[in-house]
């Protein structure tokens, strides 16, 4: 494994052959794949960057938004000498992931979208800006525990623990500056058009996810041609982390059929 800088983000490049992106969501950095990475091994070079403001990712200086990440990675996959890619998403990394898919299509080669959504509800966005002008003022401690708290499910913090630590060690290790600005930009986000979305397509969700509900998944798969939609059982939003097993299995076997 090697860390590169490539448009000012950090990047976790492993391996050699098919390339992969894997992009994480709000409060995520590229150790929200740590538990898939067996199941890329010796197939997948596996490009994982932590978004900017995420992370070891500094903030640039112009303001984020989803459609500055999405042309970044779109830039990053070209200095990085990538043609063709499958790309996976978590969460707001999904939007991402969508957005990508419409822009560059030939660049996609598959989508896997992990707690999919497709752009925060009225009440998500102003949520959201609460939740910036609180990391700004008061840090992260209280935020990491209000997130695990509302967003893992009640299975997963009775008997995965090592999943909560995860997800919470996660949130904590995020600068407030960057966190409350990647928070202002999914905010803002809008929804790609899945109708220009022609590629293969995984969506994986959990059946106890408040963030992004099976509904919603089912919803999106729905528009995309020949998706596949998985609901996990007694699995909330940090689905790498708190299904790790059972979202391996559907990765390796998805991945197996794509030509």
């Amino acid at each position: 494994m090697t860390t590169q800088i490539v448009e000012r983000m950090a990047v976790e490049v492993d391996g050699e052959g098919d390339p992969i992106i894997l992009l994480h969501g709000l409060g995520g950095t590229s150790n929200t794949w740590t538990p898939q990475m067996g199941v890329f091994a010796g197939r997948f070079r596996v490009l994982r960057p932590d978004l900017p403001g995420s992370g070891r990712s500094p903030l640039p200086s112009a303001a984020l938004s989803i459609d500055g990440m999405t042309d970044l990675i779109i830039r990053m996959a070209g200095t990085l000498g990538v043609e063709r890619a499958h790309f996976a998403g978590h969460s707001m990394g999904t939007i991402v992931c969508q957005h990508i898919a419409t822009r560059a299509p030939k660049l996609v080669r598959s989508l896997i979208l992990v707690g999919p959504l497709t752009a925060p509800p009225d009440a998500a966005r102003e949520g959201l800006k609460d939740r910036a002008q609180k990391a700004r003022a008061e840090g992260m401690a209280a935020i990491a525990d209000a997130v695990v708290q509302a967003a893992t499910s009640s299975q997963s913090k009775a008997n995965n623990p090592v999943a909560i630590a995860a997800a919470r060690e996660s949130l904590m290790r995020q600068p407030p500056d960057g966190y409350a600005a990647t928070c202002e930009a999914l905010s803002s986000a809008e929804a790609a058009d899945p109708a220009a979305i022609a590629c293969p397509a995984l969506l994986i969700a959990g059946e106890d996810d408040v963030v992004a509900p099976p509904s919603v998944a089912r919803g999106l798969g729905d528009k995309l041609q020949g998706a596949r939609v998985h609901v996990l059982p007694r699995v909330g939003h940090w689905l790498t982390f708190e299904a790790a097993n059972d979202v391996n299995g559907l990765l390796k076997e998805f991945l197996s059929g794509v030509r």
